[in-house]
């Protein structure tokens, strides 16, 4: 199979299993999505499950550049994967916030703060993109 016919195929895949993946949300993205969708975070547009440069973002805002991503244990097996993935995401430009499932679900109080923040620092700073 050549390249470019391997490298679609894998991107189909992926936009299925996103798909997939909306249809299914953890507790942890439910109780996110319910903060974000909508346009409810100052106006912004945030997609679920969006795939880009090959990742699946949990959450994703491409008027500012950012991804928030809730990691479940797993994650935990695969830092060294985390790390190069953010690191792929932030020479596009692209910021990514993690958190814990228990923060989402356990400290909404505490979450929803840090991504307005950060929210806040975007806007104001786009040379920071």
């Amino acid at each position: 199979m050549p390249a470019i016919a391997k490298m679609h195929a894998e991107q189909t895949v992926k936009k299925i299993n996103a798909r997939e993946m909306r249809r299914h949300p953890t507790p942890a993205e439910q109780a996110l999505w319910a903060y974000l969708r909508g346009n409810r975070l100052m106006g912004l547009h945030f997609r679920r499950q969006h795939v880009m440069s090959g990742f699946t973002l949990d959450f994703y805002c491409r008027e500012i550049l950012l991804a928030v991503e809730v990691d479940g244990a797993v994650h935990d097996q695969q830092r060294e994967y985390d790390d190069e993935r953010d690191t792929v995401l932030l020479r596009q430009g692209v910021l990514v916030l993690r958190f814990r499932n228990r923060e989402v679900l356990e400290r909404p109080r505490e979450v929803i703060p840090q991504i307005e923040a950060t929210v806040l620092s975007r806007l104001e700073n786009p040379a920071e993109r």
